[in-house]
């Protein structure tokens, strides 16, 4: 028998395990710095909470690792640490808000190997929930330049709106029961062409006016200043814009700043509002190495009832690491 271990999983070393140890110790050291308290939660959940229509979407269950227990009852190995998280607070509605939790733990998924990429990977999670302000946004932006600081590394972040998104394909007439499919092709437009995506949109029965307006809108050029002016003018009383200009302006106080990008959309299903990614520069790792945004419904719906807006970010362990 030739001994190897599963596909997209790796040994980590002892020199290894010292250093990414460092890596967890320096973000757990910022994620209190900020008043952020430890959280834990089970790698195994019922399938039927990982599954939720409030949670992840289709895009992320096809990389979900299934399973059944000898009771016969449907389990899955966790794909992220935010849907455990909102889970808790479902089973424990009198936590006092908002609630800043912090989570460090392996999460699974089933996808495509490809460089920096793995089917287990560490996870480092920061959350507020319970606040709807865009200073939670902007903090917790605040706290991803002081982690990356504290790793010598410099770092760029890009913001955008799951709202913007929205008011940009209203404007555009797509209508709302197809924009999700519209945003996770557009979530596409890093990796692959404007080709690639004008075909996907093309698939979806969205005629090519529409695919050409929307694709002029989201690669509008500019600093933020010039980019919100222009949107500005398309857009008439747009919510996700305002709070674009909100979170822009609590950085600019905080001394922090970020690029806005039009294009930007994060490809799960839970995003109601800003949606955040950070790229080291100068480095080999093309990949973003923490990101995240603002869910606000996931929580409220597995309750089914309440208001618990929520935003966070995920430090990707591994690609630190590897950077």
């Amino acid at each position: 028998m030739e001994l190897q271990i599963p596909k997209g999983t790796r040994d980590t070393s002892p020199e290894e395990k010292i250093l990414k140890d460092k890596i967890v110790n320096t973000l757990k050291e910022v994620f209190e710095l900020y008043g952020y308290a430890p959280l834990d939660t089970p790698i195994l959940e019922r399938f039927d909470v990982l599954s939720s229509k409030y949670a992840g979407g289709d895009e992320i269950l096809k990389e979900t690792f299934k399973l059944k227990d000898q009771g016969n009852r449907e389990l899955g190995l966790r794909y992220d640490l935010t849907v455990p998280m909102c889970r808790y607070i479902a089973m424990n509605p009198a936590i006092k808000m908002p609630f800043k939790r912090y989570q460090i733990g392996e999460v699974f998924r089933d996808g495509p190997v490809a460089s920096a990429r793995y089917r287990q990977f560490t996870q480092c999670d920061v959350d507020v929930v319970g606040s709807s302000s865009m200073a939670s946004d902007a903090e917790i932006i605040a706290l991803i330049y002081v982690a990356f600081c504290k790793f010598n590394m410099e770092v760029l972040i890009r913001v955008n709106s799951r709202k913007l998104l929205n008011d940009i394909l209203d404007y555009c007439g797509v209508e709302g029961g197809r924009q999700e499919a519209v945003i996770l092709s557009i979530d596409k437009l890093e990796k692959f062409s404007f080709q690639v995506v004008k075909n996907e949109l093309k698939e979806q029965k969205i005629d090519d006016k529409k695919i050409n307006t929307i694709l002029d809108i989201i690669s509008i050029k500019g600093n933020n200043q010039q980019k919100i002016s222009q949107l500005k003018k398309l857009l008439k009383d747009s919510e996700g814009l305002g709070e674009i200009e909100q979170l822009l302006n609590f950085l600019k106080d905080l001394n922090f700043e970020a690029d806005f990008e039009v294009s930007l959309a994060r490809g799960l299903a839970y995003y109601t509002g800003t949606v955040i990614e950070a790229f080291l520069k100068n480095s080999s790792v093309k990949s973003s190495v923490c990101a995240g945004g603002r869910y606000d419904n996931m929580i409220g719906a597995f309750l089914g009832k309440g208001n618990y807006p929520a935003v966070g970010v995920s430090f990707g362990v591994d690609r630190i690491y590897d950077a």
